[in-house]
């Protein structure tokens, strides 16, 4: 027997309806790329973004049709995906921090045939354009007044290209399992593979994570997304801020601490959310002008873990809550949540931040294991090392164009790559990647800890570690530190402090301080550079 209830799919386009019929003035703040500052309700970005939908109908472009955006976060990125989504098509986002081979690679094999951008990166795609076949038009987010002279295929201005499109064009009945997004991997090993979000994996995610434990988001709620759109699906906060009627703060293509702060304090964020390094840029910029935070409540951390020392600087000092966000591009990406569970509602100082420092929860739509190398599940104990697994109704089944072959396992799990422990209150800890796990004489030692724990020390600015070759125990640790600006350390300064706050036998063997340390175009540290500059290093008495 069937269930009475009316059909509903779960389409996109569905939420900006929402928000322009119950928060049609709710604002929309940007930091253009132009420079000033600009506002639009939520009634004006579906107005417009139905004259996107409609001029991508004109263009020639059909449903399951790429159409790729490399921009920053700004009103017209935001609209240009309900756009695109709204008339059937799918929206690529193209993370402007790959290399230029790679871009090309990704937009050709996704086959994009129009792609959005801002004026920051029309020189990039000049030099590009000879290795993108597929591109048939250019729409730059600017208008005609600040449109630069280009040799950009049918190059068009994004004010006047949707000029000429129609408000009340009908948005497409498309399944809500069609196609919507498409996002691909850093690719830090081969090539990057293709995560293709359906409209109901993104409306549940979203939903999801408009919840009081994830997001917290609502009608009174001002957030700022300091996590581009290009990575990871924005964390979904293109939609969930417009399902709740959030007011949207935009920071354009200034992430630099003075700027992001400014933004803060100007519209009152309650809410933001961004990677680690951003908050160092932040908190760094707080700490040298002396100022506060006069209506932060929430600050969501992820990309990679944030380091103890930095939770307690913005709780104990700033009073901003810190929570840990874990997920990936195959999970739209937000897989669990730092809230703190009624259980532990009691804990104070450095028990609170021992919990803190996990990644959370899974959520409502993500299910979660540890499993060993047989597929073994293991236990939640807090203490049990396991390759962590996901499924869900946003968690991918397989790779666009079929890349990488079948990515589930025989219970239909994901395996993530990252080894993990999960504590009896559900708490989901990473210890590594399971490429980046120290493996010492048969035991594991987790290169997170030790660089969260060299973080700590109050002159190291970032902290990295990888296994090296050791003749007796395989492996041993090597960690890497860039010290904080006008500082100085020493390898024996940081080993000192270290020493009695983790296993002796997890003590680094050595410490290299460097000047800066390699990231990925997701901002995260990249070790396999790290591996490579380091190839012939060998550690002291071997």
């Amino acid at each position: 027997m069937l269930g009475l209830m009316q059909n509903w799919p779960l389409l996109i386009h569905k939420i900006i309806d929402h928000a322009a019929s119950q928060h049609p003035d709710r604002e929309v703040v940007s930091r253009s790329v132009e420079g000033p500052i600009h506002r639009i309700g939520y009634r004006d970005v579906r107005r417009r973004a139905l004259r996107c939908a409609s001029r991508l109908v004109k263009d020639g472009i059909k449903p399951g049709d790429r159409v790729a955006t490399l921009a920053w976060n700004t009103w017209r990125h935001l609209e240009s995906w309900y756009g695109i989504t709204g008339m059937g098509a799918v929206y690529h986002t193209i993370n402007p921090r790959l290399f230029p081979d790679q871009i090309a690679w990704i937009a050709n094999h996704a086959g994009d045939r129009i792609l959005m951008t801002d004026l920051t990166f029309v020189p990039l795609l000049e030099a590009l354009a000879d290795k993108l076949p597929t591109i048939e038009r250019y729409v730059i987010f600017t208008d005609d007044a600040h449109m630069p002279p280009t040799k950009l295929k049918n190059a068009v201005s994004y004010e006047s290209w949707i000029a000429e499109g129609d408000e009340d064009f009908r948005w497409a009945e498309v399944d809500e399992n069609a196609a919507a997004g498409l996002c691909y991997t850093s690719g830090t090993t081969g090539n990057p593979k293709g995560v293709l979000y359906s409209h109901r994996s993104n409306v549940l995610h979203s939903m999801a994570m408009c919840s009081p434990d994830c997001l917290g988001l609502g009608a009174r709620t001002t957030i700022l997304p300091v996590v581009p759109l290009f990575h990871a699906n924005s964390w979904s906060i293109a939609f969930s801020a417009p399902m709740s009627g959030a007011k949207l703060v935009m920071p354009g293509a200034r992430l630099d601490g003075a700027s992001v702060y400014e933004l803060l304090e100007s519209e009152q964020v309650t809410v933001t959310a961004g990677v680690p390094t951003v908050w160092m840029m932040l908190l760094q910029h707080m700490e040298k002008e002396g100022r506060r935070f006069s209506s932060l409540k929430r600050a969501v951390v992820g990309g990679s873990a944030a380091p103890r020392a930095m939770i307690e600087t913005f709780e104990s000092v700033y009073g901003v809550e810190i929570f840990h966000a874990w997920g990936m591009t195959e999970m739209s990406p937000v897989g669990s949540i730092g809230s703190i569970k009624p259980a532990l509602g009691d804990l104070k100082g450095a028990a609170l931040f021992d919990v803190k420092q996990k990644q959370g929860f899974a959520p409502f739509t993500v299910e979660m294991r540890i499993d060993d190398d047989e597929g073994n599940p293991k236990p939640w104990d807090g203490k049990t090392f396991g390759r962590l697994k996901v499924k869900g109704p946003a968690v991918a089944a397989g790779y666009f164009k079929g890349e990488g072959g079948n990515i589930l396992d025989a219970n239909g799990f994901f395996d993530t790559g990252d080894i993990a422990t999960i504590d009896e209150h559900g708490f989901m800890q990473i210890t590594d990647r399971a490429k980046d796990v120290i493996k010492s004489g048969g035991e594991w030692i987790s290169s997170i800890d030790l660089e969260n724990l060299a973080v700590a020390h109050p002159d190291v600015a970032e902290a990295a570690v990888i296994g090296v070759f050791h003749p007796k125990w395989d492996e041993r640790p090597l960690l890497i530190v860039v010290p904080k600006e006008g500082r100085e350390c020493t390898a024996k300064d940081i080993l000192t402090f270290m020493e009695g706050r983790i296993a002796k036998w997890w003590l680094p063997d050595d410490v290299q301080v460097v000047k800066e340390i390699p990231h990925t175009a997701t901002g995260k540290i990249n070790k396999l550079k790290l591996r490579e500059a380091f190839k012939i290093y060998r550690l002291p008495n071997t």
